[in-house]
């Protein structure tokens, strides 16, 4: 079977993507690096994950930190992803670093990759994860 790749850059270098993986290259260098239970996470972690990006972009949108475009794009993305959609893009498992900074990044990597096919763009988290989501 032949894998299509996509390449991300960031200030660690490039990493290569499968194309269809909503992750980028922050959970690809965790899902390398951490390896201490062989679990994937829990359905209830990223459930709860999901909906406090959820809540954040909603905050977010009423003070008018994020404008309505971007803001119902992340609330979109993440109702796909709470109706049960790209649950097998979050990767990282459950215990890692300690401090949960790869599952996060995970998280954020898979809400940016979705909310930019809602506003028509491509897959590209290194770049548009901290514009769309942080």
């Amino acid at each position: 079977m032949h894998v299509e790749y996509r390449t991300e850059r960031d200030s660690l270098g490039e990493v290569k993507i499968p194309s269809d993986a909503y992750y980028g290259a922050f959970t690809s260098r965790a899902i390398n690096q951490y390896h201490v239970t062989g679990l994937r996470p829990h359905i209830n972690l990223i459930m709860a994950f999901v909906m406090i990006k959820r809540s954040a972009a909603v905050a977010n949108m009423k003070t008018r930190a994020i404008d309505a475009k971007r803001g119902n794009a992340i609330v979109n993305a993440c109702d796909k992803i709470l109706a049960g959609k790209f649950l097998d893009q979050f990767l990282v498992e459950p215990i890692n670093s300690g401090a949960g900074t790869a599952f996060n990044m995970n998280t954020n990597e898979v809400i940016s990759n979705v909310a930019l096919e809602i506003l028509g763009k491509r897959k590209e988290t290194t770049k548009s994860c901290i514009q769309m989501i942080m």
